[in-house]
């Protein structure tokens, strides 16, 4: 358990450290820092919602779901009796994007999102369309986890992990 719950705190301390950076070198009117032409590049967002921008609760309600599902993944390591390292580390990774994007939410009222891939940026069907949104590492530490949960879904939870 002390490893889960150590890379969950690593996750969510680098995703904050790369947000207070955020905050000190793009927030205040800067265009944003090109690390590929036409690809990549860091640039200041806040967002309320949740995945993709969306809106779907008040922020004090996305608040409150975070926090549930943050208590839920904690108790369901803890009661189940699988501590394979895929399940740890996808588990932990889950938490502490959780908890990373919640400190925001508690300090902020806010998620700040800065990294942005720009896979397409133009019109489709007459409306304006983003590919991809701007994230940040909170989010790639729960992308992580759930695809790791996905892609070994058999491995972790085998009948002898459960």
């Amino acid at each position: 358990m002390a490893l889960f719950y150590l890379l969950a705190v690593l996750a969510a301390f680098v995703d904050r450290l790369t947000k207070l950076l955020a905050i000190r070198f793009l927030r205040d009117g800067e265009p944003g820092i090109v690390i590929i032409p036409d690809w990549f590049k860091l640039t200041y967002t806040e967002n309320l919602g949740i995945a993709f921008g969306v809106q779907f609760l008040p922020p004090l309600g996305v608040l409150f779901l975070t926090i549930l599902i943050s208590v839920g993944v904690i108790l369901y390591v803890r009661r189940s009796k699988n501590r394979s390292p895929l399940f740890m580390t996808a588990f932990a990774l889950i938490l502490g994007g959780g908890v990373g994007n919640m400190i925001d939410r508690i300090m902020l009222g806010h998620v700040v999102d800065f990294i942005y891939f720009d896979l397409y940026h133009g019109m489709f069907l007459g409306l304006q369309l983003d590919l991809w949104p701007i994230f940040n590492v909170a989010d790639s530490c729960i992308t992580i986890g759930a695809c790791l949960l996905m892609l070994f879904h058999d491995r972790i939870f085998d009948e002898q992990n459960a």
